[in-house]
């Protein structure tokens, strides 16, 4: 498929012969690429001096995946299986070009030291291109004052916020505190809504009644501890009138809430994930401790809310689709601390799928008529890109991007499992199943990352981009009303009533 041409050729590389679906429009045309950008895409452009024959094929943006977990530390001090380069390796052969994982500052954490870390480990590891969010969970003087504003005009331009977990939540005090911050810097504020308390309820008394197994991991978190998070969310939002991104949401009921918030003119925005569309709470009851495979916070649901996912990517409630890929391995050092002993307040949350994460929604979205090829590419690449500041160099095929291109065969079939996964897991919770259409070149900034199933470029070779102030767009404001607390805030003068 790739072959070389002339060194004299107009384009260090063209892609010719290929279907061409960008979010808006399919057609059939050629990509010249120079100096790792797209600089022309036009019908019949001369070879190039790497020149790649696409007929029968599709011809795709790189994927972004805005919400993964690389080479992190989580709350409970459990490391990641995946380091930076494992993690974009996996996400190369599953066609995502830039990834976007969590700096996490734990309690007690100073942002700037916590960056430098993070950033010298994905500088010598990564394959591709990545940005990166920062997990907030100190808010303390320097970190409102100093750090963060720092951190956001250096190009880390959304930061994470918990309602729930221990080591991690922030009240609804601070919260706003720093919504209002972000806001002011240019900054997205992304939200785990869940209900810390009543999950914490629920599940002291699982485990006084002895239900220990993994299927009660779905009990605990039920589906109205996000629920009402969310709306809770969704008021902090209205309050102050700020954006939030609410993410890997859930349940049905969560994406109507958001749905009528984003009806009445809130300024919601949401992500889904694979294990929702995917996976269900009958999966976490597996013989013996195979269930903890399939834990993650929110937990999968039921058949009901896949398809109110469906629906919710389907009509832009849920604009992303991400893989939350959260890689620990099934064993002491990730999902089982306690051997078969570990009860499932214990078990490291989160499961793998950054590779898979496209091939599935292509599988059971576009082959199946779920979703067109232009709501696939909004979903996994351009959505991310626009709402995160990345949309002028990623997300999309246009002249003037960086070269992301990934080259679908619409057609192959591949049996998922575990040995043909490049992840550093040891399982995946997909294993089985048959998906339809896979990425067979992938290739980065004009870098032919993976072809013919090899990898083609060393670690370290992928690059920070640093986020502008990200653009989600705004929602209809003609169903509310104006908002004084925030006009006053933002020190904008309000007429008092008369």
């Amino acid at each position: 498929m790739t072959t070389p041409s002339s060194p004299t050729a107009p384009f260090d590389m063209t892609i010719r012969g290929g279907r061409i679906s960008t979010d808006k429009e399919t057609f059939y045309a050629d990509i010249g690429i120079n100096n790792g950008v797209i600089a022309a895409i036009a019908p019949d452009l001369p070879a190039g001096a790497v020149d790649i024959d696409a007929t029968g094929r599709w011809v795709l943006p790189g994927g972004v995946d805005s919400h993964c977990h690389i080479e992190q530390l989580s709350g409970m001090g459990v490391m990641c299986a995946d380091d930076f380069y494992s993690g974009t390796v996996s996400a190369a052969f599953g066609g995502t070009t830039t990834i976007m994982p969590f700096a996490a500052q734990h309690r007690g954490m100073k942002i700037p030291a916590v960056l430098a870390d993070y950033s010298g480990r994905a500088a010598t590891k990564a394959v591709i291109d990545y940005g990166f969010h920062l997990i907030l969970t100190n808010p303390d003087e320097d970190t409102m004052k100093t750090d963060l504003p720092q951190a956001i005009r250096n190009g880390i331009t959304s930061l994470k916020v918990f309602m729930t977990y221990n080591q991690l939540k922030l009240d609804d005090y601070q919260l706003l505190d720093v919504m209002t911050l972000a806001d002011q810097e240019g900054a997205l504020v992304m939200m785990h809504a869940e209900n810390h308390d009543m999950i914490r309820w629920v599940a002291d008394r699982m485990l006084a009644l002895g239900h220990t197994a993994p299927k009660y991991h779905a009990v605990a978190h039920d589906k109205l501890s996000e629920t009402e998070a969310s709306y809770r969310a969704v008021a902090l939002s209205r309050l102050i009138d700020v954006p939030v991104l609410i993410v890997h949401v859930s349940g049905a009921e969560t994406v109507e809430t958001i749905r009528q918030a984003r009806t009445n003119g809130a300024f919601i925005h949401a992500e889904s994930c694979p294990q929702y569309l995917f996976l269900t709470a009958d999966d976490l009851d597996a013989e013996g401790m195979e269930g903890a495979k399939f834990c993650c916070s929110p937990p999968p649901r039921d058949v009901g809310s896949q398809e109110a996912i469906w629906r919710g990517l389907k009509d832009g409630t849920l604009a992303l689709y991400s893989s939350d890929h959260a890689p620990f391995r099934f064993d002491v050092t990730g999902k089982l601390p306690h051997g078969d002993q570990t009860k499932f307040k214990e078990m490291a949350n989160g499961v793998p799928g950054i590779e898979l994460r496209m091939p599935l929604l292509f599988s059971e979205g576009v082959v199946k008529g779920r979703i067109t090829i232009n709501e696939f590419v909004a979903l996994t690449a351009t959505n991310h890109a626009h709402m995160y500041g990345m949309e002028h160099k990623k997300g999309n095929l246009a002249v003037g991007l960086d070269a992301d291109i990934a080259l679908w065969d619409p057609v192959l079939e591949v049996a998922v499992g575990t040995a043909m996964l490049h992840d550093n897991v040891g399982y995946t919770p997909y294993e089985g199943r048959t998906v339809t259409g896979w990425p067979t070149t992938v290739i980065s900034r004009g870098r032919v990352v993976v072809d013919g199933g090899e990898l083609h470029v060393e670690r370290g070779t992928g690059e920070f981009i640093a986020c502008k102030r990200p653009a989600p767009a705004a929602p209809d404001r003609s169903k509310s009303q104006p908002n004084v607390l925030a006009q006053l805030l933002r020190g904008q003068a309000a007429r008092q009533p008369t």
